[in-house]
């Protein structure tokens, strides 16, 4: 959807996507969807430092791999890797994004973007997307559970 100059809504969303999965390409899809007809995605992936800083591991495919790899999504119109220092604000201003779309799992994150988006007068839209089902394989963490089961039968 565009707004009234014409320009198409931006939607900025995030994550880690090691191990990409369906869980991975519902979210994007809802995030595309969050920002109308025509909305652009943008998908900021982690880089390894960032999760390893975050989540005490460094993640089992690379930042370049996890890149090409969401990019690669049809729903995704662009993927870039995050910034070494990672700053929230930077990255607003970068994208200048109409919708941030933040997932389920997201908590802090949510948290950090409200606070900037009130303390900076920002006009983004900030929306939280569900979690797609309780039986699936739709983290990565339980993909990595599923192998280690399936390796000890």
């Amino acid at each position: 959807m565009a707004d009234q100059s014409g320009k198409k809504k931006v939607v900025l969303a995030s994550g880690v996507f090691d191990l990409l999965h369906l869980g991975h390409v519902r979210f994007l899809e809802e995030a595309k969807k969050a920002g109308g007809k025509d909305a652009e995605l943008t998908v900021v992936v982690a880089r390894d430092s960032t999760v390893e800083k975050a989540k005490g591991r460094k993640p089992i495919m690379s930042e370049a791999e996890r890149c090409l790899l969401v990019a690669s999504l049809r729903v995704v119109d662009r993927a870039v890797l995050g910034y070494e220092k990672f700053g929230l604000g930077e990255v607003i201003e970068d994208i200048k994004p109409d919708v941030i779309a933040l997932g389920y799992d997201q908590q802090d994150m949510m948290k950090q973007v409200l606070d900037y988006v009130k303390t900076h007068g920002s006009h983004v839209k900030v929306v939280r997307i569900g979690r797609f089902g309780e039986n699936t394989l739709d983290s990565s963490s339980k993909i990595k559970q599923e192998i280690i089961n399936k390796l000890l039968t």
